[in-house]
């Protein structure tokens, strides 16, 4: 199978009034820091620069405490995850590489379960897109041997202050350490381990910075934060997210398994093909709806109120992102 790909964010008053959910498992599966739950649940201000850098410290914190566990996806290819997004360790005589990093305090058991894979160091370290969760253990990576591998606009991101506005949440510049040092614009292919790694950019979904990796002999493929299994996702309209590139992005990957390639998300289990088909047609449907009420002219709060999820929401609803704030974004980014 060829893995060739072609392929207003609301004022902060309005995102925090839609979203007193975050405290629960999901993207960041209770790693948002206690203060900013409570700032978030009480609809409060801005964070100050003090307690911004306080979260990020508190976030690396829970992480640190989230045990970190292993799936054999194929002879060669172990699923990671519990702490962060999940992450896909390729390991053979050439070296490992290793599909995102979580966060910065993770690297000491994210190295131990990698040397319990076998004594070939890592070698390459591939970035899915920017976020902290994905990326904030990319310097210890790189310390260990790893050259980082990203889309261009991932170096952009890192090397650059970056903000998620729908939480107010502000992230200085990555250490030097920490930016890839081998970018693409479009495909990238590497050959480790008798396998085959095609990296694709798609146009902005999550981000504008996202990739899918697709192992091309183990029948593997990685679609980062594009997809999240079994929830609404959250998409990062700050960075260039929306939602008609989310699901572009969904389609992209069902373009590129069959019936028995493994599929790792961003964030949730692993799943197949037939899953992210119905996560793609619950996205276009809540999409379609939510347009629908934008074009008639209703407002954010008006189309939030209208509940037009009200049907998905008890399968869909239970993640990270509750249903009114899942409205609320896509309605932002259309």
């Amino acid at each position: 199978m060829s893995a060739d790909l072609t392929l207003n964010i609301t004022t902060r008053r309005e995102m925090l009034k839609s979203a007193g959910y975050l405290a629960g498992a999901g993207l960041l599966a209770g790693s948002l820091p206690s203060k900013l739950n409570a700032a978030i649940q009480s609809g409060g201000g801005a964070q100050t620069s003090q307690s911004q850098t306080d979260q990020l410290v508190q976030m690396r914190s829970q992480m640190a405490a989230v045990p970190l566990q292993t799936l054999k996806l194929r002879d060669n290819l172990t699923m990671l995850y519990g702490a962060g997004g999940n992450m896909v360790a390729l390991n053979g005589p050439d070296g490992k590489v290793l599909v995102d990093s979580s966060y910065l305090s993770v690297a000491p058991k994210l190295k131990q379960a990698l040397d319990n894979l076998g004594p070939a160091p890592i070698k390459i370290l591939v970035n899915t897109h920017w976020h902290y969760d994905h990326t904030d253990g990319n310097a210890p990576m790189h310390a260990a041997g790893a050259t980082i591998v990203a889309h261009e606009n991932t170096r952009k991101r890192l090397s650059t202050p970056q903000d998620v506005k729908a939480f107010g949440m502000h992230f200085p510049a990555a250490p030097v350490e920490a930016w890839p040092q081998v970018t693409f614009i479009d495909k990238l292919r590497l050959y480790f381990n008798n396998e085959e790694l095609s990296l694709g950019y798609v146009p902005p979904a999550h981000t504008d910075t996202d990739i899918l990796i697709r192992y091309e002999k183990g029948n593997v493929l990685h679609i980062g934060d594009i997809w999240f299994n079994g929830m609404y996702p959250f998409i990062d309209v700050g960075t260039g997210g929306n939602i008609n590139g989310m699901i572009l992005a969904a389609g992209a990957g069902i373009s590129l398994a069959d019936a028995d390639t493994k599929i790792v998300p961003g964030h949730g289990p692993m799943g197949d093909k037939t899953a992210l088909i119905k996560y793609r047609d619950v996205l276009t449907i809540v999409r379609d709806r939510v347009k629908i009420l934008k074009d008639a002219g209703k407002s954010a709060d008006e189309t939030v109120a209208a509940k037009p999820t009200a049907d998905l929401d008890a399968t869909w609803g239970n993640g990270f992102l509750k249903p009114d704030l899942f409205v609320n974004i896509v309605y932002s980014s259309l």
